[in-house]
């Protein structure tokens, strides 16, 4: 990925964050979030996903709704954010960046990974709109 184009995601992604509500900001506090150009081919075969632009974002860890006293030696919460996936989404028909679609699709895709550490599955998910 270019890096003109990194760095304009990641502004954008800045200023997307900057606008969540406080209690966002708490829970990401919980949960690392990682900004990644692409999955791994690895993640890419575990999630049934043939084009590194086909995912936009990924929880990884167990979900409050799942956790124990016996639970140990687990890694950490992490959500992914895939900068390719997310741009492909927020372009229109000709290719062409939409600037207000990037902001509400990396704010989606945040959203919608915190929604699966709380324990939320997709049909749940896409119900609420994320």
């Amino acid at each position: 990925m270019k890096s003109e184009l990194r760095d304009y995601f990641d502004q954008q992604l800045q200023e997307v964050m900057a606008q969540l509500p406080p209690r966002v900001h708490e829970l990401l506090e919980e949960v690392t979030l990682y900004v990644e150009d692409h999955p791994s081919r690895s993640v890419m075969q575990e999630m049934g996903v043939r084009r590194r632009n086909q995912l936009c974002g990924l929880y990884t860890g167990v979900p409050l709704t799942q956790r124990h006293v016996e639970l140990s030696g687990v890694l950490s919460d992490a959500i992914y954010i895939y900068r390719e996936g997310i741009l492909a989404q927020a372009q229109d028909r000709r290719g062409r960046l939409d600037e207000d679609e990037l902001r509400r699709q990396i704010r989606i895709t945040v959203l919608h990974e915190l929604g699966h550490y709380h324990g939320l599955e997709e049909r749940e998910l896409h119900e609420l709109g994320y």
